[in-house]
Order: C-alpha cells, then sequence, then structure tokens
C-alpha cells in the first residue's frame, strides 16, 4: 500500500514486512512525520511484522482540511481504523508517539477490539496530564500547546524557527532540517497546530465516541518513556501508572524524540511487549 482514504481525503503510508505477517501500526506526533519512524519500522519488519506508518491527518498533502472542526478525535481515530480496513488487518498492535500517543490512549478506550497491544511512547495518560497540570510543575512545560492555539502566529512560527526550537529539545540538526521544511509544505503546518486547536474546544466539551463492545478485555498496554524528557514531568509520567490499571511501564534513556534518537533500546521494548502478550 501507498496510500488509503477516509473521510473524502488521501492519506500516505509506508507499508513494510509481508501482507501476512502480523501487523504493527506505527502513529508519528508533531511536528513529525512517518519518516520519523524510519529505523524503528526497519527493524519491526525483518523481525517478521508487516509495519503499517501513515502520515496522519494534517500530514499527508492530500489530507490538510481547513476547518479546524475536522480534526477532532473522533475522526482521528476513524482515519487509523481506515487504515486498518483497507490493509484488511482485523486487530493490529498500536504504537503512538506524541500526538500519536495521545490518540493511542484514544483508540485503546474506544476500539480496543481493534487493537492487539498498545504501546504508548512519551505521552502521559490523559488524566495523569491533567492532574500534573495542577499538582507539579507541567503547566511550565506545555506552555507551548496554549502557545499553539493562537490564530496564524503559529503557522509563521513553524514556517521560519521550528528547527531551532526542535534542536534545543534534543533532536538533531538533521531531523529538525527535515520538519522545518515539511512545515513549509502546503497545508501542513495548519494541520499540525489545528490538532491543538481542536484539544482546547474538546476539552471544554468532550466528543462522543462509539461505545466498545461490553465483553471486550483491555487492551495489554505498555508505556515507555524516555529518563530526560523536556516536556513531561517525571511525576506525570509515573502518575500514568496510577491511573492505568495493570499498565507495564519502561522507562528508557533519552529525551523525548525517542523514535528517532532511541530506535534500538525502542524497537526491542515494542518487542518485548509484543511478544509477551503472543506467549500468554
Amino acid at each position: 500500500m501507498d496510500t488509503f482514504s477516509a473521510d473524502g481525503l488521501t492519506f500516505e503510508v509506508t507499508d513494510l514486512g509481508a501482507a501476512d505477517d502480523p501487523a504493527i501500526v506505527l502513529l508519528h506526533g508533531f511536528p513529525q512525520d512517518r519518516t520519523a519512524w524510519n529505523e524503528v519500522g526497519q527493524s519491526l519488519a525483518t523481525c517478521g511484522f508487516r509495519v503499517l506508518i501513515p502520515n496522519l491527518r494534517g500530514y499527508s498533502p492530500e489530507a490538510c482540511p481547513r476547518s479546524v472542526s475536522r480534526y477532532g478525535s473522533p475522526r482521528l481515530v476513524a482515519d487509523v481504523i481506515a487504515l486498518l480496513d483497507a490493509a484488511g488487518v482485523d486487530r493490529a498492535h498500536v504504537v503512538g508517539h506524541d500526538w500519536g500517543g495521545a490518540l493511542t490512549w484514544t483508540m485503546r478506550r474506544t476500539h480496543p477490539h481493534r487493537l492487539r497491544t498498545a504501546t504508548i511512547v512519551s505521552t502521559p495518560h490523559p488524566q495523569a496530564l491533567a492532574w500534573g497540570m495542577l499538582r507539579t510543575g507541567q503547566a511550565v512545560r506545555s506552555w507551548y500547546m496554549l502557545a499553539l492555539v493562537l490564530p496564524a502566529v503559529p503557522e509563521h512560527v513553524l514556517t521560519r524557527h521550528l528547527a531551532r526550537f526542535l534542536e534545543r529539545s534534543g533532536l538533531s540538526a538533521e531531523r529538525a532540517n527535515h520538519y522545518q521544511q515539511r512545515m513549509r509544505s502546503d497545508g501542513v503546518a495548519r494541520g499540525a497546530v489545528n490538532w491543538y486547536r481542536r484539544m482546547l474546544f474538546e476539552r471544554l466539551r468532550p466528543p462522543k465516541h462509539p461505545r466498545p463492545p461490553a465483553s471486550q478485555h483491555p487492551v495489554p498496554t505498555t508505556y515507555i518513556y524516555g529518563r530526560d524528557d523536556p516536556f513531561f514531568s517525571v511525576d506525570v509520567m509515573r502518575k500514568t501508572a496510577d491511573v492505568v490499571r495493570g499498565l507495564d511501564v519502561q522507562q528508557i534513556p533519552g529525551g523525548h524524540w525517542l523514535p528517532e534518537s532511541e530506535p534500538d533500546a525502542l524497537t526491542e521494548n515494542i518487542i518485548r511487549h509484543v511478544a509477551s502478550v503472543s506467549t500468554d
């Protein structure tokens, strides 16, 4: 597969490995794209998985709607479900980093019947993050989230100064410059920040999601975070284990950009989690 369709939009996707291998979906975050998972994806395919890596809504050239309303979480989840359907995959191991991690947390709750396992990288559980905003210094670390919901200004900043910000947060110059160039593609900067703008709206008015099957068991879930993540406090990341029953938590060296900076350690933990569930 090179593309798939959802909601009248066309999404780019990287499809690695054999079609009949167990499927793993890798979801990128902000301001990344599918290339963030290049090394991890190749390693997983070599280990016998079919790896699907989409450019998410707002990042694919033909999937950058202008309206903020089209970036609601039910639509973002539906995009991933459409990918599974197009690939002929009933259930997949889903791995998400940053915004992709937030999307995985949501899918774990709304579509557990489509997930074999969930692996969330860096992003704390939403309840833990809300707790941290009031009780720790997390609000200071999250200042950029509020800045990104402003009109017009974020797009201007992302297309001109993003690389400098990313390098200061620990990303390599090569990857930072790549994402800087991506933000200059038509509609991508606007699409990327529309995730944040819609998030603010949904905090005030939570959306309705379909109810999962009543008999569905909890999805086996692991949470992997970098020891030196500048965007999330250790308190919030540890709190995630308190709000998610049966959660497997793994701390690894590194900061926030683990798919790019720590691909070997991340791949090892993904395979360990998937293999442990398969053995069970």
